[in-house]
């Protein structure tokens, strides 16, 4: 089943002598359940093209198709919720909030919408992520590893369509890292979650299904070969 698609997905920055071709003619698709990775050099328009599946950013030319919603068709307010009800977001730097602790920071975009929390699903994700026993800690109690699970856990709570990992494991040490990886990968089999993650570390695509390789502005590997 077809969860994303993008269609000639083109980013210009700047003009003339400025101008920066960013994505070039992006079109590929997603599966669901599929754990896909996006590998390239710094400036290679790898974070450019989450920032546009994810609807934070608008590309110049081009579609992205979330379940066959075009995001950009949408009013910038209804594209707001529809990115926080069906897309999950995992960042480098966490991103958490520091008065929250763990568990009403993997909570928040629940919250958000104003909706009552299920109280099975969060003890669910909670000991798949191993931190029921972190439950009541802040961020700042807690080692980088456990923070990133719980920005993994805060991605998960909604049950989205789809996850974008930006440079999941690049503040981490590599035991950290594997364990982030793990659990990405458990995520991906046991909820037949849809996560595509990007990442400059080749040695981490050992863990996916799909490998796409991204060169300026090109995106290659659409046939499913890993690279």
């Amino acid at each position: 089943m077809e969860i994303l698609r993008t269609e000639h997905l083109c980013k210009t920055y700047g003009t003339k002598e400025a101008k920066v071709e960013a994505l070039k003619d992006v079109s590929f698709t997603l599966e669901k359940g599929e754990f896909s990775a996006v590998v390239g050099e710094s400036g290679s328009g790898k974070s450019t093209l989450l920032n546009c599946m994810g609807g934070l950013d608008t590309p110049t030319s081009g579609k992205v198709l979330l379940d066959g919603e075009d995001l950009f068709s949408m009013k910038e307010n209804k594209r707001t919720v529809f990115r926080r009800q069906n897309i999950g977001f995992v960042f480098q730097s966490f991103q958490l909030i520091a008065e929250l602790n763990v568990e009403q920071n993997i909570l928040f975009p629940v919250l958000l919408d104003h909706r009552k929390p299920d109280r099975e699903q969060l003890e669910e994700v909670m000991e798949v992520l191993g931190l029921t026993e972190r439950r009541h800690h802040l961020p700042c109690q807690l080692s980088g590893g456990q923070q990133q699970r719980t920005a993994i856990g805060r991605a998960l709570i909604t049950r989205p369509m789809l996850i974008l990992a930006d440079e999941p494991t690049g503040n981490l040490d590599s035991r950290n890292s594997q364990d982030v990886m793990e659990l990405l990968m458990k995520a991906s089999r046991h909820y037949q979650q849809t996560i595509l993650m990007i990442t400059h570390n080749e040695h981490l695509t050992s863990y996916v299904d799909r490998v796409f390789k991204m060169n300026d502005g090109h995106l290659q590997g659409t046939g499913g070969v890993r690279l």
